[in-house]
Parts: C-alpha cells; structure tokens; sequence
C-alpha cells in the first residue's frame, strides 16, 4: 500500500473544502511510522491550544472548553446539514494503494436519537457519553458498488468525563472490539436499499479529543451480499489483509468516509468561532 496518506475535503453548499486529519501514513509490513505519530500528536495538541485560544473570551464564569463545547454541541440544528453532512465528499490518495475517491451522499437521515443506532455492545460504551442528537447519511463511491454510513454523535458530556472517554476509546481499543459496530441507514430505490446487518463489512469510530462529537462510518456492499465476519478499518488497512473488507477496499473506505466528515465539521467549528470572520 502506499505510504502517502489521504487528503479528504466536502464538497457542497455550506462546506468548503478542507483537508482531512491526516493519519499516520502505513509503512511497509504495516507498521505506522512512530515519527508521523508524533508529528501527527504534536500537531493535535497545537490545535488544541489554538481552538482554546479561539474560544477564549467567554467572561470568568464560563470556562472557556465548557463554552467550546456547548457551542459544537449545539451545531447539530445550528448549522445546515449539507455543510455536515455534505452532498459529495472526494477522498485524494484515500483509496487503496492510493487512489482517489469520491463518495456521493443517496441517504440523509432525519436527525433523531441514538436509540437503534448501535451494536447493543457498542451503545452500552457511548451510554456515559450521551447522546444530544444523531445526524446519519449514506454514500455511496463512484462505482455504486459500495455503501457507506456515516454518523456524527453530538454529545451531552461535559469536558472532564468527555476527555475520560475518548481516552479509555483509543487505549482500550474499544473502537475495534467484535460487536461494538455502529448500524447502517438503508435507503430504498438506492444502492444502499439491500444495506442491513449483515452486509457491514468494515467500519471507524472515533471521539474527538477536543470536541463533545463521535464520529463514525460503516462500509458494505451495494449487491447485498453478507459479510460473516466484519473488520475494523484500522486493521483492514493494513499490509496482507486478506478479509473481505481488505481486499475490496472498504476498511479504506470507511475510514475516508468518516475523516470527510469530520473534516466538513472541523471547518465549521474554525469558521464559526467567536471573533471569526464567518
């Protein structure tokens, strides 16, 4: 596979194209390279402080990250759907070997609860977070042969418990634990009508350390067929994979799906900060 990592931008009313949060590039054998690792650390804690820096000026009873965050906990109806969820996302050297992709939006859920929305395994993790509002879609790629849902979870944690969460996610690796799958969202006389189930093939997980915002994405195939044993994106990308998610591509895909849509999200929070010119 290729060791240059994928750029993904939105593309659609409200939401400018920005690049995604570049993962540490695969290095061959399939082994991350510890210098993009720290280069990738350093650069989230850089926009970390500036975010801060960003939201500060709240007045000294509000805590600057309690206002960020009941400000990004609210976008889910203060911002419109096509700028976070957008109609088309291109994905540049997000595909296997490199390639780029281009994911086209066939299903926009209404914004609702999360209840159905999870794996009871993987609900039963997200219960101490909360749950503010869901927002789902389905895309599809350029082929129409794989599906994709993508969801963003708006949160009722307040910072501390967020912060404990989203750590316990990435050092426990809850993400990739068997049954811990998000759900996908069919949507009928579209590719994604067969979409149930039993046809998720890979999916991504993620909290973001900075924002009270779970963001995830589930891959399959547009024809229906049943995938035994699905895989998490994150070993499907991987050097000599050889399950079904790995070799068609859609550990790939999923992963390209749901840094899209955090990237159209990130371009939100940074365009609608307090003092920003929007």
């Amino acid at each position: 596979m290729s060791t240059d990592a994928g750029r993904v931008s939105a593309q659609g009313p409200g939401a400018p194209g920005y690049p995604a949060p570049v993962r540490p590039p695969r290095a061959p054998g399939g082994r991350r390279s510890t210098t993009a690792v720290v280069c990738l650390l350093l650069g989230l804690a850089a926009l970390t402080v500036a975010a801060v820096g960003t939201w500060a000026g709240h007045g000294p009873d509000v805590p600057a990250d309690v206002a960020a965050f009941d400000r990004v906990r609210e976008m889910w109806h203060s911002e419109p759907v096509d700028a976070l969820l957008p109609p088309t996302l291109r994905g540049d050297g997000a595909g296997p070997g490199g390639a780029d992709r281009t994911w086209t939006r066939i299903v926009l859920a209404p914004d609702s609860g999360c209840a159905g929305a999870f794996d009871p395994a993987l609900a039963k993790e997200l219960a101490p977070v909360g749950c503010e509002r869901l927002l789902r879609a389905t895309y599809t790629d350029a082929t129409g042969t794989d599906v994709i849902t993508v969801g963003l979870l708006f949160a009722r944690a307040e910072p501390a418990p967020w912060s404990r969460a989203a750590a316990r996610f990435e050092h426990e690796g809850v993400d990739s634990r068997a049954r811990t799958l998000p759900r996908p969202v069919a949507g009928k006389d579209t590719p994604a009508a067969r979409f149930g189930d039993h046809q998720r093939a890979s999916w991504a997980i993620g909290l973001l350390p900075d924002a009270p915002v779970v963001v995830y994405a589930v891959s399959g195939f547009a024809d229906g067929r049943e995938i035994g044993r699905p895989q998490p994106a994150a070993e499907a990308m991987l050097d000599k994979q050889t399950s079904a998610a790995a070799q068609s591509g859609l550990g790939d895909e999923a992963q390209g799906v749901a840094d899209g849509v955090e990237a159209a999200l990130r371009a939100r929070i940074t365009a609608t900060a307090p003092g920003e010119d929007r």
